[in-house]
């Protein structure tokens, strides 16, 4: 079986929450974020 995997355009305080959201309800997925700038966001 594939292992699923989310991709993620932004990694402001929307993308960021999305990913670790994504993350706490399925701990085996795979999450890549693209983001231009070099900072993310910390706060979700």
């Amino acid at each position: 079986m594939a292992k699923e995997k989310l991709v993620v355009i932004g990694g402001d305080a929307a993308g960021m929450s999305a990913a670790s959201q994504a993350k706490r309800r399925r701990r085996d997925m795979e999450i890549v974020v693209f983001e231009r700038s070099p900072h993310t966001s910390y706060s979700a």
